[in-house]
């Protein structure tokens, strides 16, 4: 099914059960751009699985894809409005977590 078809909530269950599509997130939110630093970033990702996470958090709106025309070819990826917003729920879900973990050491 095209994301456009799924309903927001779909496609949010999608991105969130996916450990690679939020380890993609925050990474671009740290500030690596390019695909190939994107996969070097990202512990244990394949180009295969990260070109199709790529893809799809574009297509859903929570990455944007810049591509220069340069010889070699360039892409950069960034996040959109919404895709900050989504890395701002996930830090502070981190956080919760973090203070659970505390509490139980206690």
């Amino acid at each position: 099914m095209p994301p456009s078809a799924q309903s927001a909530y779909s496609q949010l269950e999608d991105v969130i059960g996916c450990k690679w599509s939020v380890s993609v997130l925050r990474a671009v939110a740290a500030g690596v751009a390019r695909p190939g630093a994107l996969e070097r970033h990202v512990n244990g990702i394949s180009t295969k699985v990260l070109s199709e996470r790529l893809r799809k958090l574009t297509a859903y709106g929570l990455l944007a894809k810049q591509v220069y025309a340069e010889v070699p070819p360039r892409t950069e990826y960034s996040l959109t409005r919404n895709g900050q917003k989504l890395v701002s729920i996930i830090d502070q879900i981190q956080l919760l977590d973090n203070e659970i973990r505390n509490d139980e050491l206690r």
